[in-house]
Order: structure tokens, then sequence, then C-alpha cells
């Protein structure tokens, strides 16, 4: 009986290229694991009108830890007209899976690496090395959103807040409202495991990234809570940015941040721009944790174009498992397949399209089983 139970989640597009690449590194490792194949993606939308089918949710149910490759999504109306002609009109509405599985699993916690390995062309700077904590389940991503707005929300919200009132003559048929719903207790656990990183690890600093001066209370209440828990690490000192400033600075200089902390949509800007800095989208790798479980991927989209052909870095999804086993707890593993990823990186020799080489991504892949040997 295997150690481990992993949900195997390929999803389309390149998520079946780069999963192949992580396979091949920890069957090399001798990771004790089973496997569990899991349906996911733009394929299960189209023919059964939904993208994560209860049976995928109830296997995961079974595993320690799911690996997730890449999942093609469109917008509501494209992804309305690819459904198959007897699905139509039938109340199927698309909804990411990924942030689907979040909410189902309470996977509240998204932590987001970005490190600059030396060698790599694409680095803004050689000493990058950031750590993001987004909010997960709440804020803008929270999924409650309305179009039309219902008449009896318009009437609630109009009795409650002077400022809707001026949207009644638009018509509430042409009026769409996406909410941002924080709660103490999210943002309390967020900027929790933020300071408790920096302890274990002996950083000095913590940014919590908002706008409270604009999003008075939902940034208001993430700054306000910072306050509270950086009150109870007094060895780290807490430092508070406004997101758009921010991101201006992570561009001047992104040396000066160690761990940037943010509700769930300034988070997943954050990241990716921080992602930018060190590489792009092919070194940017993710964890969505929760209290006992957690979904591990690299964050780039499936690029359909590209399916099959083993041509993009397939480095985000190595460090994704990397990840994977450190939270597994396999750290001489997983400190084996970093180093072993950074020394190919720094060797300048097997490239991928995106560093400027020619190299696919397995043969990349296999520069760096080469040196787990």
């Amino acid at each position: 009986m295997a150690k481990y139970k992993v949900a195997w989640l390929p999803g389309d597009g390149v998520g079946n290229d780069v999963m192949d690449c992580a396979r091949r590194v920890l069957d090399h490792l001798e990771f004790d694991a089973e496997y569990l194949h899991g349906d996911i993606g733009w394929e299960f939308w189209k023919t059964e009108g939904d993208a994560l089918p209860q049976r995928t949710v109830e296997m995961m149910k079974e595993t320690d830890c799911a690996l997730f490759g890449a999942i093609t999504s469109k917008p509501k109306e494209e992804a309305d007209r690819e459904l198959l002609p007897e699905l139509r009109n039938k109340g199927f509405v698309y909804f990411s899976p990924i942030v689907r599985m979040r909410q189902l699993f309470n996977l509240h916690t998204n932590l987001r690496p970005c490190k600059a390995y030396p060698g790599n062309p694409l680095n803004l700077k050689d000493n990058i090395d950031i750590v993001i904590f987004r909010e997960n389940t709440e804020g803008m991503y929270g999924g409650v959103e309305f179009h039309p707005l219902p008449a009896e929300v318009f009437e609630v919200l109009a009795r409650n807040h002077p400022k809707m009132k001026k949207f009644e003559a638009a018509g509430l048929e042409n009026i769409a409202l996406s909410t941002r719903i924080m709660t103490r207790q999210g943002c309390r656990n967020i900027v929790t495991k933020a300071f408790e990183y920096a302890e274990k690890f002996g950083k000095k600093t913590v940014t919590v990234v908002d706008k409270p001066n604009v999003l008075r209370e939902t940034g208001g209440l993430m700054v306000r809570t910072a306050r509270e828990v950086a009150a109870q690490f007094p060895g780290i000192e807490l430092w508070e940015t406004n997101i758009d400033a921010q991101c201006m600075w992570l561009v001047k200089n992104p040396e000066k941040y160690e761990i940037l902390v943010a509700e769930n949509m300034f988070g997943d800007i954050l990241s990716d721009l921080a992602a930018q800095l060190v590489g792009g989208l092919g070194f940017a790798c993710s964890a969505n944790l929760g209290d006992d479980y957690g979904v591990f991927e690299p964050t780039h989209g499936s690029a359909p174009k590209y399916e099959g052909l083993y041509k993009v870095n397939p480095t985000a999804m190595l460090l994704t498992t990397r990840m994977m086993l450190e939270w597994l707890g396999e750290g001489e593993m997983a400190s084996k397949l970093e180093k072993a990823v950074a020394s190919v990186i720094a060797e300048k020799r097997v490239r991928t399209y995106d560093m400027g080489g020619s190299n696919t991504s397995l043969e990349l892949t296999d520069a760096v089983i080469a040196k787990l040997n």
C-alpha cells in the first residue's frame, strides 16, 4: 500500500504536458504514492455542463492532496455557446474549477513563492525572493454576483446606502454587481499564516497590501486586523501599502520585499506581477492550502495551441511539485528537487523557448532528473 494518495488532475491544454514532466520527476525520486486520475477540464464543461464533476470531488476526498495541471477558462457567453446543444438553456453556469475547489475544501491560503534563480535570463534582478500570501476563499472572488440586478437586492442596498440610488436610472437589467465580502476571521487567518511563515524562516517584514483609503470598510478591516496580528509578533515589522503603489514599488525595488499578504483579487494581481519579475508564469508555482488538504498548481494557463507539443516551460510545474513534497513532509525530496532545478537554470545550457532556447519540456525535465542522480 502506497504511503500517499494523490489526486491527479491534468486538466486540459498543456496541463497534460507539464503533468507528464512532474510524473517523471516523482517516479525518479521514488515518491511512494498512488495517483488517482480525476476528470476535470473544458471538455467536461462542454459535454456535461460541469468542468469539475462531482465524481472527481468525491475522489479527491479520499486523497491526501491534489496536483493540478491547467484548465481552459472562457467568459460566460463563450462558455454557453460551447455547451452541447442539448445542454444549452438548461441552467448550467460555468464556474472556475480551481475557485470551486478552493471553496469546497476551504483552501483558505494561497501561497506563491516568487524567487529569482541565478542564471535565468528573464529575471528583472537576481536578488528577488518574495512570498505572497493570498486569501483564497473571500474577497472579490467569493462568487456573489448578479446580472441583471434583482429588484429585491437593489431595494435592500438602496435602503441601507444612499450612493446606491444613483444607479437606479440605468435600469436594473443594465446593472452588474460583484461583491467584495471579507470577514475578520478570513483576514486574521491569512495574515497570521504570513507572520508564522516569516517567523519560521527568519523574515523581518510582512507587507499587507490593500486600498483602505478608498475601500474603507473591506480594506479597513484587513489593515486593522493585520495590526492586531502583528502585535503578537514583535520581532517582525508590519508594512502597509496600497495596491497601486505596491505594484509600482515591486517593479522599482522588488528586493526590499519579503512577504506580501492580500485579499483574493489583489493577491492574484500581485502574484502575476511578482512572477514576471522572476521569469514569468513559466516559473510561477503555487499551493492552495487548507487545514488538512492542499491543491498544488502552476499558475500559468492551459495554452491550448501548445497542447501536446511539450513546448512550454515545465519549471513552474516542477517547483509546484516541490511545494507538494514539502507540504507532505518529504523535505529531503523537496530540497533535492529545488536544487536540481536551480542547477539546470544556472548552467544556462537547457532552455525552453521562453528563456531564449529551443529545448522541449521533456528535455528540460530530463536535465533536472540528471541532477537528481
